[in-house]
């Protein structure tokens, strides 16, 4: 289940990978985020990287001179990720970011298909003209779940820290701890008129990012919130296994990315090889490709919305520009651009814009989206969905 406007799970968290698309709001099982880059490359370590990055607005980015004042501040006792985080905000990179290692490591554990947390998902609700974070979603067999806690209860506090005036992000901080499996959290929790401290230990939870169901009308619904590892494969496993002639209701509504060759991947699902997208780093033209073997027959549309961004967007406009789905929606986020890690040394890591990305055609999508074909912008979740299952059927991919 994606997570709507002002959701968080219990981890936040910026996805990492050889190349990844950048996550805004990820899902409640698991990950997601609150603002990150899209196509990660390999890490650099220290001043090894090259010394200019191109950014957005045409600044560059000093690597060596960010790692000269991360260590400057080490000197002076003070902290180098602080000072690398200032560093970059100065930078005029949009999605420069810098995080701790224990952050990063758990990023990298995330898009591996698991997360450390107690499996529920809150936010931050008007209730009789006051605030509170509630509980909105619980992870079925997760921590929280198998403690008794249902939807709707409040949460008054996290370890004895009132959350009332704090935002969804600090809950999130403070429900995911030091991301250690079998580490204790306390809750404070508030139901009608009872009121409780729950303890609950964190554990390793796997991420399902890839859901399917078949629709009422025959065709088969195939929903990804996220591109993490294996989610590509689980797309193209949901193709094959759909029953023939049966049309495809692709949902990357609220997908805001993850790793971009899985979402080559899943591109290689409908596509029978041929070009994905491509990108630039550093100035040097690269290109991303579907395999082979793809079905290229069955209906396909393919379901988007403002929080399609990043990954998803290079998969949407692939299947757009290669006449392979109709695109049924609102305009996408806008996020297409290339970001590079490297080591700073204090451990953080500062990821860092090193270029773009565009579609087959050649369309860049940073700062501009995708259009869908069919703009129902406006309309609620679940008219929208109505529209595209109405698409498809018209294109012969329901009974």
């Amino acid at each position: 289940m994606p997570a709507g406007p002002g959701h968080r799970p219990d981890l936040c968290l910026r996805p990492r990978g050889v190349l990844r698309g950048a996550v805004l709001t990820l899902v409640f099982t698991g990950v997601l985020a609150t603002a990150a880059a899209t196509g990660s490359l390999p890490r650099q370590e220290g001043t090894a990287a090259k010394a200019t990055l191109p950014t957005p607005t045409g600044s560059t980015v000093d690597r060596a001179a960010l790692a000269r004042a991360a260590s400057d501040a080490m000197a002076d006792g003070k902290s180098g990720k602080k000072a690398a985080e200032e560093f970059v905000s100065r930078s005029g990179d949009r999605w420069g970011a810098v995080y701790g290692a224990a952050e990063y490591e758990e990023f990298e554990q995330a898009l591996d298909g698991s997360y450390t947390g107690v499996g529920l998902s809150a936010r931050r609700v008007e209730r009789a003209g006051k605030s509170r974070i509630e509980i909105t979603r619980l992870r079925p067999g997760g921590p929280a779940a198998r403690a008794g806690l249902r939807t709707g209860d409040q949460l008054v506090s996290v370890d004895g820290r009132p959350v009332a005036a704090r935002s969804a992000s600090e809950v999130v901080a403070l429900l995911r701890g030091d991301g250690v499996p079998g580490s204790t959290v306390s809750l404070g929790v508030r139901r009608g008129a009872a009121a409780w401290n729950q303890n609950l230990r964190r554990a390793r939870l796997a991420i399902e990012t890839v859901t399917v169901r078949r629709l009422d009308d025959g065709a088969v619904l195939i929903k990804v919130s996220a591109f993490t590892k294996g989610a590509g494969e689980r797309v193209r496993h949901a193709v094959r296994n759909a029953p023939a002639g049966a049309g495809v209701l692709l949902d990357l509504r609220g997908n805001s990315g993850g790793l971009v060759a899985e979402a080559a991947v899943a591109a290689s699902a409908f596509l029978d090889g041929g070009l994905v997208a491509t990108y630039d780093v550093d100035g040097e033209q690269r290109a991303l490709y579907a395999q082979g073997g793809g079905d290229t027959d069955r209906p396909v549309v393919a379901l988007v919305d403002g929080g399609t961004m990043s990954a998803a967007e290079l998969l949407t406009g692939a299947l757009q520009d290669r006449g392979r789905a109709v695109t049924v929606g609102s305009r996408t986020f806008g996020k297409g651009s290339v970001q590079m890690p490297s080591t700073l040394p204090d451990g953080s890591v500062a990821e860092l814009t090193v270029g773009h990305y565009r579609t087959p055609a050649g369309h860049g999508v940073d700062g501009r989206g995708i259009t869908p074909d069919l703009d129902v912008g406006g309309a609620t979740e679940a008219r929208a969905e109505a529209r595209a299952r109405t698409v498809l059927s018209g294109l012969g991919g329901g009974s």
